[in-house]
């Protein structure tokens, strides 16, 4: 078994691991991910939007463990989040998702990260337990947020927010297609 960085030859036989956990996870009505979008996220944009580590076996991928940073934290240190682990039926109770840990744990170390996060469903159970067996801990103090695409559209534009102020990213950013409203300052934002 080799543990290394997903190369972009790798990405027909990323997505169908991909897909396969997306099933397992109950999302695969809205999974959008295409090969192209792999190539062109993963392996063309410097930096990517996401790293990828595979594990190997006699040329055929028997699982994954997708990453990226975030640069900005409290610590004054990176933290790596672990967006997906998946591991194909078959190749698991081999040690291969440990593998795969133990290898994202050392890209945290070189990188001079401060945590790795990750999220689990709470119904994965064996999950939960594979991560506790690593010594991770389930953060007892903070509860995930999301907010859908359909609700954050619905806000209103800048223009009609009676205090809106324009705010543009870098230049240098991908993130830099207009502006962006900010209301008020950051003790009067309930």
């Amino acid at each position: 078994m080799k543990i290394r960085k997903a190369i972009e030859s790798d990405v027909p036989q990323l997505l169908p691991l991909m897909r396969q956990l997306a099933e397992f996870e109950k999302y695969a009505d809205a999974f959008a991910i295409t090969e192209d979008i792999l190539c062109e996220q993963g392996f063309r944009r410097s930096p990517p939007d996401f790293y990828c580590l595979v594990a190997e076996e006699s040329g055929i991928l028997t699982g994954l463990l997708v990453y990226y940073f975030v640069a900005f934290t409290y610590r004054a240190k990176p933290n790596i989040v672990v967006k997906e682990l998946y591991v194909a039926d078959g190749h698991r109770n081999e040690g291969v998702g440990k593998l795969l840990m133990k290898a994202v744990a050392q890209e945290a170390e070189r990188a001079g990260c401060g945590m790795i996060k990750w999220w689990v469903a709470k119904w994965n159970e064996r999950g939960i337990e594979f991560y506790e067996r690593l010594g991770a801990k389930i953060d007892p103090d903070w509860h995930e947020f999301q907010m859908s695409e359909e609700a954050f559209r619905r806000w209103p534009s800048p223009s009609r927010h009676p205090r809106a102020t324009n705010y543009r990213a870098p230049a240098n950013s991908r993130f830099s297609a207009g502006p962006v409203f900010v209301a008020g300052s950051s003790s009067n934002f309930a």
